[in-house]
């Protein structure tokens, strides 16, 4: 008989009993449960519900089923529902009656949202410390090859020259904002459920104080209605993991593309790739494309848990038995794409030659010409036309911009009038120093601002991020 089931006078239909059965599942936060429960008991005593022996006696068995837990041998029963039934029911054929005080003002609802929340926060940070691996991974990368030479991109387009390390950094500050969501929702989410009852609060004088603090919690909960049936922790939690995934999955699939030999700029190792069970020829980027297809599976996980939620009147409704599923799948992608892609990076070559080579494509200079010309006195309007022009002019000759000739170059700057040919007049030289500017090399080095691309920037962040991840 169901330890709920009193008032009834009919068994559940079966098919009832496997729909709403949870244990499969929620069996993951037995431990949580058990935590939380040797709290109740310790709050029970202090209020006088339980004499010290009864207490010691209820701990003593709590302390034992997380002992079979952590083994993996206790056996689930899926008659009993959820994983709180299962454990009182064990902890009664453990210490016997006694067992049945374990519930003194609690119901499955303040339990099960407690439970949540200790796990959540257990997730949380397991989360960072696999952000952090995958931060690691990338700095490190960076620190190897981040000098190489490449071709940034806007649109998909060439667009101007920059470090490699500086393209690995952007997605550490990618990271650093995921680590700060979690964060951030780890804050709200500390906050004790117990003694909220199903509704209304506990009937008896609990120390609710005394019970948050024991469970680490910050405080606890200031609305019984409210604690029962919040889940924004939840959502919180599936936000920052489904952006986090986003960024994951941007990186993917960047090395999908610059592992195929038309870019060349990166191999990955056999160890991180597959093969295909027709063509013998290749070697696929299998971990970064699953990571991008995974990220979807996370984004319609945060999509249908707001779904779940958007309708519910208070307090508790059963609808809120579907928040573990995309939880914990979700939290589990997440570490699991974090863990394979800092390994793909750490086992990453790089091809520096089919980077820079690529730089020399597609004019990627070009803004660096007009800086020039912008600093000799040409506004910067004027400045973008007449690069625009010798663009035009290189194209047309199958050349770089480097390579153009004087009286090109001149020719130029003499037909687009005030100011720019007084540039020229003032100094017959400026060809040269616009040739100079157009070297990928110049470029790189004019971006010298901070979050910029030029070299000692780059070295100074690489450095910088290496000494906060040390620390």
């Amino acid at each position: 008989m169901e330890l709920w089931g009193g008032r009834f006078r009919e068994s559940t239909d079966q098919r009832l009993a496997d729909f709403t059965r949870s244990i499969e599942l929620d069996s993951t936060l037995a431990d949580d449960d058990l935590v939380g429960s040797i709290a109740h008991v310790h709050g029970l005593a202090l209020a006088g519900l339980l004499s010290a022996a009864e207490a010691s006696a209820i701990v003593a068995g709590l302390e034992g089923l997380r002992t079979e837990v952590a083994a993996g041998t206790l056996a689930w029963d899926p008659a009993l529902e959820d994983v709180h039934l299962n454990l009182e029911a064990a902890l009664a054929t453990r210490i016997g009656p006694l067992a049945a005080k374990l519930h003194t003002g609690r119901s499955r609802n303040d339990q099960v949202a407690t439970d949540l929340r200790l796990w959540a926060r257990r997730a949380v940070a397991e989360l960072d410390g696999a952000i952090l691996g995958m931060e690691r991974a990338l700095v490190g990368l960076a620190e190897r090859e981040g000098d190489a030479i490449l071709p940034g991109t806007t649109h998909i387009q060439p667009a101007q020259p920059i470090l490699f390390g500086h393209h690995l950094l952007a997605y550490v500050e990618m990271l650093e904002r995921d680590r700060g969501r979690l964060a951030d929702a780890r804050r709200r989410l500390n906050v004790s459920p117990l003694g909220s009852g199903a509704l209304a609060g506990a009937g008896y004088p609990l120390d609710r104080a005394a019970t948050a603090t024991e469970l680490g919690f910050d405080e606890p909960s200031a609305n019984s209605l409210d604690a029962v049936s919040d889940r924004d922790f939840v959502v919180e939690i599936l936000a920052a993991v489904a952006l986090g995934m986003v960024h994951l999955s941007r990186l993917s699939e960047e090395l999908t593309w610059w592992s195929n030999p038309r870019f060349g700029f990166v191999r990955l190792s056999d160890a991180f790739s597959t093969g295909s069970s027709m063509m013998p020829n290749k070697k696929n980027p299998d971990p970064a494309e699953l990571i991008r297809g995974r990220a979807g599976r996370v984004i319609g996980a945060l999509a249908g848990m707001l779904a779940v939620l958007k309708g519910l009147p208070l307090a508790y409704q059963r609808d809120l038995q579907e928040d573990k599923p995309p939880l914990f799948e979700s939290v589990a992608t997440y570490a699991a794409a974090l863990g394979i892609l800092a390994g793909l990076l750490e086992s990453l070559a790089v091809d520096r030659a089919r980077m820079r080579a690529a730089a020399d494509e597609g004019f990627i200079t070009a803004t660096a010409v007009a800086d020039e010309l912008v600093r000799r006195g040409i506004p910067f309007r004027t400045a973008h036309h007449i690069v625009g022009r010798l663009v035009g002019a290189a194209e047309a000759a199958g050349i770089g911009l480097a390579d153009l000739d004087d009286a090109t170059l001149k020719g130029t700057l003499a037909g687009a009038g005030e100011p720019a040919a007084a540039v020229l007049a003032a100094d017959p030289g400026t060809p040269g120093v616009l040739r100079a500017a157009a070297a990928v090399e110049a470029a790189l080095a004019s971006c010298d601002v901070i979050g910029g691309t030029a070299p000692a920037r780059v070295a100074a962040a690489i450095a910088a991020a290496r000494q906060r991840l040390g620390e």
